[in-house]
């Protein structure tokens, strides 16, 4: 870090309130705890986002929400400099470059930042507004009168962890049925939706309705993917050897099925079949695929590939390594309530370490060389 007579500055410019979470928070977190001083800037208060908790927001109310919102992640990550500009969600592809630009730059001037973190030119995951604020902020960094910055891009490689296995090793651990609250199940879902989408996790994530009678899983077909119930109930249903069938159980809303199988990848024990219209939030290692058998004989079937895929990281420059502030991201991220309606002890610690403890980025300017500090 700087050795100059005041702290080491870091900048985020980002497009909407949270981005800075997902992009660099365990980052943040970690230089404000050594004396770092931090600015986040949104281009936008967020309000074509969604509203996932009625009783927080309303559509004429989100934008007054996610910018307090956003105010109180940064606090809890240490940052002490929040500004939002005044673009429309939605629109900054639209926005002038020169006008994005020219306000990036004289942030820049004013802060005088050491490092500053944007968006990669990839928007993440295409997303044009992360797209035009990456532009902007490059081009804001080139016409800046401020001391030479080192410019950074969020990176976000395609992870090899997997939800389904690191929950079914939690729910192993616990020793007996868990079964969690609707608010566990809602969370749950729109945190796995997220982590996938923003690359955090590499499972494939979907919604599905079975409706009454539908076997969601049948006894000796290989076990590729974890289910939690997110509304209605199923039996479980067990085929013995004498060809008796019975019930075993009955399972409702937030409970899980099928996770000692995922985490062994050994055949089901039971059939699951829907006795109400139900509801699950299901993980599965990849994209079903449209030609998926059923059944033990089954020779057409869904991957069930080992515990981890590839190695990730590919294409940073620099890694940090943030585990001692997980905790501080995740209560950063349950503070935008409007679209992460969670708490934090809600989700097995060794899951959100494995997901949230590495962040990645690519040094644009000066020229890259691989280290593991923004400061170098």
């Amino acid at each position: 870090m700087s050795t100059s007579d005041r702290p080491p500055r870091v900048l985020g410019v980002f497009a909407h309130p949270d981005d800075e979470v997902f992009c660099a928070g365990g980052t943040f977190a970690h230089y404000t705890a050594q004396g770092a001083e931090a600015m986040v800037v949104s281009a936008t208060r967020g309000e074509a986002g969604q509203i996932r908790d009625a009783t927080i927001a309303t559509r004429a109310t989100i934008s007054a929400v996610r910018e307090t919102e956003l105010r109180r992640a940064c606090d809890l990550l240490g940052v002490r400099h929040v500004t939002c500009l005044d673009h429309r969600d939605g629109a900054l592809a639209e926005t002038p470059p020169d006008t994005l630009a020219t306000e990036i730059a004289q942030v820049i001037d004013a802060f005088e930042p050491d490092v500053l973190i944007t968006f990669g030119d990839d928007g993440a995951y295409g997303h044009p507004d992360h797209i035009a604020i990456s532009a902007a902020t490059s081009f804001a960094v080139e016409r800046t009168r401020a001391r030479a910055v080192r410019l950074f891009h969020s990176h976000f490689p395609r992870s090899g962890i997997l939800l389904r296995e690191r929950l079914a090793r939690w729910l192993v651990e616990l020793g007996n049925q868990f079964r969690g609250s609707v608010d566990f199940a809602h969370a749950l879902s729109l945190f796995a939706q997220e982590s996938t989408t923003m690359r955090f996790a590499g499972d494939d994530v979907d919604v599905r309705w079975f409706p009454p009678g539908f076997a969601i899983v049948e006894q000796g077909e290989p076990a590729t993917a974890l289910y939690l119930i997110l509304s209605g109930e199923a039996d479980v249903v067990r085929d013995e050897p004498d060809g008796d069938r019975h019930v075993v159980a009955r399972l409702g809303t937030g409970e899980f099925f099928g996770e000692l199988g995922v985490a062994h990848h050994t055949p089901r024990t039971a059939h699951v079949v829907a006795s109400t219209s139900t509801t699950c939030l299901v993980l599965t290692a990849d994209e079903p695929e449209r030609f998926t058998g059923r059944g033990a004989s089954a020779r057409l079937v869904g991957s069930v590939e080992g515990e981890d895929g590839p190695p990730i990281g590919h294409g940073a420059t620099t890694v940090m390594d943030v585990r001692d502030h997980v905790d501080a991201k995740v209560a950063a991220i349950a503070a935008y309530r409007s679209q992460y309606p969670i708490e934090p002890g809600m989700f097995p610690p060794g899951m959100l370490a494995d997901m949230y403890g590495t962040e990645y980025f690519v040094r644009i300017l000066p020229p890259p060389a691989p280290d593991t500090d923004l400061f170098g």
